[in-house]
């Protein structure tokens, strides 16, 4: 599985957010997949990868992962979560499909050590 998230470990390592990722936790991260980075639009992972834009990097990786392991049965009762960015996610269930501001949760419930992860079909960005 750790080969279809090759861009977003890339991603947590350019941000400096590896030791902070694999500390205690727990943690609930929205995994976006290759597939899911490769879907926005053209240089925009490219230009987040520069060391310059390590701390902008860092604000969009954060706003994936939600504090405490929260899995998908308790996911679907949330109308929204906030990040470790600060923001909130909108979570809404539209045809019995989970939606993570317009991401589709695709895989749901991979246990890691220190929480879990629900895979998602884009990656989302904070407003703010």
């Amino acid at each position: 599985a750790s080969k279809d998230f090759s861009t977003l470990v890339a991603a947590i390592k350019a941000a400096g957010l590896a030791e902070v990722l694999s500390g205690k936790g727990p943690f609930t991260v929205f995994a976006p997949t290759n597939e899911a980075f490769d879907k926005l639009p053209k240089g925009v992972l490219a230009d987040l990868l520069k060391p310059e834009n390590k701390k902008k990097l860092a604000a969009i990786l954060k706003y994936h992962v939600v504090s405490g392991k929260v899995l998908a049965k308790d996911v679907v009762k949330l109308k929204e979560a906030k990040t470790v960015q600060g923001s909130n996610v909108k979570i809404k269930v539209v045809e019995s499909k989970v939606m993570v501001d317009g991401a589709q949760v695709v895989k749901t419930d991979l246990a890691c050590k220190n929480g879990v992860i629900h895979v998602i079909d884009k990656v989302i960005l904070p407003t703010s």
